[in-house]
């Protein structure tokens, strides 16, 4: 099945190469044409061709959801007029020994030729935008469908992980009253542990949160992070954001956090880890860069791992609304994460 939802658009594609245009070349004019004007028979089946793939890969749906109407105008400005020009490829002229009855012929053939280009053009412009848009609608309900089994496995994960939430909590309050008075900066510390796993547990059944209640997430776990590094780790953690109401997925970039953390701290040597964050016209931007501290050869078999499935995760969610590039040159490990919100 899963075989058959991958090559969906190769067998449509095959049908009208294999099925839909041999139809139409012999019961259209096509057929009279390659027995008298077969140059030009050949260069309309070439070019009925170019047309079917043109409309079906230059994503017009995508396009008019996207209200991208002037490429949209522009793709059918292009084909409208190459297929004016193929409706005036001039044939052969026949002569009669009259020159009225040359006219008339010639005329009337030239009709005839105007007449088959454009039907021909209309069936098969027809039946690709069809197709693309039928291609889209399918690609979309299957996008929704794994939205909606990562979604179900995320609960399921949850659940299985998770002990009771209220024993939790009341743990956890039990816990941090024994710490009340005993260290500021243990209770600041396990404030932020407590608001970290409300926040988990809490976000888990929302299909989005706010930008700011993110970066309070965000902030929240750098900091329990930092708690324990030493003077050798220089963390610069900043954010720019013009409107944090903002809706985006639940903890969408922690994977990254994480790896910062996992991978670019020491304990013995300097280094510095970088996280800035934006949100400008609702382009929201995250940039990371850490040395690499662990063993080589751990971080490439470790790393990518994340990696991956935040992938499998924007691109279920956000399809090509994003774009995420990590490199790994002289040591040091970016991320640029950019995702255009809703």
């Amino acid at each position: 099945m899963k075989l058959f939802e991958n090559r969906i658009g190769w067998i449509i594609d095959l049908i009208f190469c294999l099925g839909f245009m041999p139809l139409i070349i012999f019961l259209g004019p096509t057929y009279y044409w390659l027995a008298v004007y077969p140059t030009f028979a050949y260069v309309s089946i070439v070019w009925l061709y170019v047309v079917y793939f043109a409309i079906r890969f230059s994503g017009m749906p995508r396009m008019l959801m996207g209200q991208k109407y002037g490429l949209i105008l522009l793709v059918l400005v292009i084909v409208l007029l190459g297929n004016y020009l193929l409706s005036q490829y001039p044939l052969p002229k026949v002569t009669f020994n009259t020159t009225a009855l040359t006219d008339l012929y010639n005329d009337i053939r030239h009709s005839s030729q105007t007449m088959g280009v454009w039907l021909m053009f209309s069936i098969v412009l027809g039946y690709s935008l069809s197709m693309s848009f039928i291609m889209e609608l399918y690609n979309q309900m299957i996008l929704k469908k794994e939205m909606e089994i990562q979604k179900n496995n995320a609960e399921l994960a949850m659940f299985k992980a998770q002990i009771n939430p209220h024993f939790l909590f009341n743990t956890l309050n039990s816990l941090y009253s024994l710490l009340i008075g005993t260290s500021e900066k243990a209770e600041n510390a396990f404030i932020k542990f407590i608001d970290l796993v409300k926040y988990t547990y809490t976000s888990v059944d929302n299909e989005t949160v706010t930008v700011k209640d993110e970066i309070v997430y965000m902030s929240n776990y750098i900091e329990l992070q930092m708690l324990r590094l030493n003077e050798h780790t220089l963390v610069k953690w900043s954010y720019d954001v013009d409107d944090d109401s903002a809706q985006l997925p639940p903890m969408i970039m922690i994977t990254f956090l994480e790896n910062v953390f996992k991978y670019g701290v020491s304990s013995h040597r300097d280094c510095m880890i970088l996280i800035h964050l934006s949100l400008k016209n609702g382009l929201l931007m995250l940039t990371t860069e850490n040395e690499i501290v662990k063993h080589s050869d751990e971080f490439r078999t470790d790393a990518p791992v994340g990696i991956e499935n935040c992938k499998a995760r924007l691109n279920t969610l956000f399809n090509d609304k994003y774009e995420l590039s990590v490199s790994d040159t002289d040591g040091k490990y970016k991320v640029n994460l950019k995702i255009r919100l809703k």
